[in-house]
């Protein structure tokens, strides 16, 4: 409007800056406006100012004076000659996009006025030699301080944006928390600084100051640091670091279950090593594998039993750690298939027991290792399968849970994966409980079946006693406690199926009695189908009873028919109703008697007494 009417006539010049503080409403109403009219050297050729005060109307007030240049320290005026586009540290940068034709000052204080002001101050371009400036003055007294970090929400809709960001707090340990001195009755209160409070960070601690540290000590500090006193001021101000695993904290409390790390490698070392006796085994076995006592047991068997026990023990080393996914993962397969092979290959051993004795043939029931092996394959592909298809889809990781005293530490994950395996080792054992009890009656070469169902009976009732441990009475052990009772299921599972099933025989291969057979099972008469691998009792060779019996029934038709040809031969020789044909066989030869045909099965029953029965039954089909 300056600019189209001109600056010449001071009846306009008066009207316009009037105006300004003559708004709709009190609340719109600026509190003082001013406008100067310049010359081109820059002296006031003219200039009036207007104030308000209250909801009363505008008053002239003293303006700049005539015939010099303005005052360089009024807050609201920038010479031209210092910057011809009023750029000045006075004056906040402009928004991004704004179409402003003025600029803002920063918020000061008017000692006149006694209030906190915020000016607007717009140029007026040159019109015939003349330019000038307008500026208007907003109060801004019952605006807040707010000194900390901008928040969106409704409630800084009453604080300026300026002071954000100024606070003194340290921010690496405590952050600012905005307190108004609403409730303060002296004037200005909310332009006080230092209206705020320190707060400790999340995983931060303070004895002394819980609630936090005084927003107006801590700016006198900084006041005192500015003007060369503390270089170490924020020191006081500054929060503790809480312990390790602590997400918040009150005090120097540990917040993580500690781990007796001596107790826990003393329990490793101890797996280890017997994971290493276990292979020293391995290799034991196979150099022993022609001696009778391990020959019967299967060389083959033993060694994947010693196997999967040394992936079992090795379970110790993967929970030894603070654990993590790629623990977890090393603990499901280690415990998960280090069982899957060691009682697979004893209850394939065990089932071949029971299929033997259970026969009522008088052939025998064939079962060679091969064949164990190509049955007990789709059970370890079942469990390699669904451990790979676990890891690759959903890997186990660990989590974090507290113990009795409410201390952290991580433990895997339990899910449904979890559960469903367990219920299939459960109905596993089942089975294998069913088919022990099945050969509870059954007499085996040097006990091994027994042995075997007591190892399948222990691993049972280990894995229901430990599930029981760590459901019901310590379901919130520490770390240390539920290591221990990993590695006591550990010993008491795999330890004691290694000693059961190994330590006779070691014993007996030391003793150097691994090639004589058991005395008590010879005395009872222990048939070789009872054996864990088809041999017999015989000490020399392990015949093949089912040859031996194709064999015998031969030569017990070879003797039916001389049999048969004798009873012939004594009925033309002894009856003298029958007249001998002359150079027939008969004339000639010599009387057999009967005594000779008795004698020679005698003999043949003699020398087959270990199987007659089998040979009569043969006979009779």
């Amino acid at each position: 409007m300056l600019h189209q009417l001109g600056l010449e006539n001071a009846e306009i010049l008066t009207a316009v800056s009037q105006s300004l503080v003559m708004g709709a409403s009190a609340v719109e109403r600026a509190v003082g406006a001013r406008a100067i009219v310049l010359q081109p050297d820059g002296i006031i050729e003219g200039s009036i100012a207007w104030e308000r005060f209250g909801t009363g109307e505008p008053i002239a007030v003293p303006a700049p004076p005539r015939d010099n240049p303005p005052d360089p320290e009024y807050p609201w005026y920038v010479s031209a000659y210092q910057t011809e586009e009023l750029r000045s540290s006075k004056f906040m940068p402009s928004p991004p996009g704004a179409a402003m034709g003025g600029w803002w000052t920063y918020p000061y204080y008017s000692c006149e006025s006694e209030r906190w002001l915020l000016s607007y101050t717009a140029p007026v371009p040159k019109i015939r030699g003349l330019s000038g400036v307008v500026s208007l003055d907003i109060d801004i007294s019952n605006l807040e301080i707010n000194q900390c970090e901008a928040e969106n929400d409704e409630e800084n809709d009453n604080q300026i944006y300026s002071f954000h960001g100024t606070h003194k707090c340290p921010n690496e340990t405590t952050f600012c928390i905005y307190k108004p001195n609403r409730e303060m009755n002296a004037r200005h209160a909310g332009w006080a600084r230092g209206s705020y409070i320190c707060n400790c960070r999340p995983g931060y601690y303070s004895i002394q100051h819980p609630d936090g540290y005084n927003g107006t000590l801590v700016e006198v500090a900084f006041q005192e640091f500015e003007e060369g006193g503390l270089e170490n001021w924020s020191a006081p101000y500054e929060c503790l670091k809480c312990q390790p695993g602590c997400e918040t904290c009150t005090g120097p409390t540990p917040c993580l279950a500690e781990y007796n790390w001596p107790f826990r490698i003393s329990l490793l070392v101890i797996s280890v090593s017997c994971a290493g006796l276990t292979v020293c085994l391995t290799f034991y076995t196979r150099h022993h594998r022609r001696v009778k006592v391990i020959r019967v047991a299967s060389p083959v068997f033993l060694s994947i039993t010693l196997l999967g026990c040394a992936i079992m023990y090795m379970e110790m080393a993967a929970i030894f750690p603070v654990l993590d996914r790629y623990s977890c993962i090393a603990t499901k397969w280690t415990r998960h298939m280090g069982f899957c092979i060691t009682y697979t290959a004893l209850l394939m051993k065990t089932w071949r027991v029971s299929l033997t004795y259970r026969v009522k043939s008088a052939h025998k029931l064939k079962l060679t290792d091969k064949q164990l092996l190509q049955w007990m394959a789709p059970i370890l592909l079942i469990m390699l399968v669904y451990l790979g298809t676990w890891t690759l889809s959903s890997p186990p990781d660990a989590e974090v849970i507290t113990d009795d005293k409410g201390l952290k530490f991580k433990q895997c994950t339990y899910n449904w994966w979890d559960h469903s395996l367990a219920i299939g080792e459960i109905l596993f054992l089942l089975w294998g409980v069913r088919v022990c009890y099945s050969v509870r009656h059954a007499e085996s070469l040097y006990n091994e079946a027994r042995l075997i169902s007591i190892a399948i009976y222990n691993i049972f009732t280990v894995n229901s006693v430990m599930i029981t441990l760590h459901l019901l009475i310590l379901p919130r052990a520490g770390p240390d406690i539920k290591y221990l009772l990993g590695f006591a299921r550990t010993q008491l599972s795999t330890s004691i199926t290694v000693l059961l099933v190994f330590f006779p025989k070691v014993f007996r291969v030391i003793r150097g009695t691994g090639d004589t057979w058991e005395g008590r099972a010879h005395a009872r008469g222990v048939p070789a189908s009872s054996s864990l691998n088809g041999i017999g009792l015989v000490a020399d060779e392990a015949p093949d009873l089912y040859q031996e019996n194709e064999e015998l029934k031969e030569e017990v038709q070879k003797l039916a028919a001389q049999i048969e040809f004798m009873k012939i031969v004594q009925m033309e020789m002894h009856n003298r109703h029958l007249r001998p044909r002359p150079g027939s066989y008969f004339s000639q030869a010599a009387p057999l008697s009967p005594v000779h045909a008795n004698t020679n099965i005698q003999v043949l029953c003699t020398y087959h007494k270990r199987t007659c029965r089998h040979q009569k039954l043969s006979l009779a089909l």
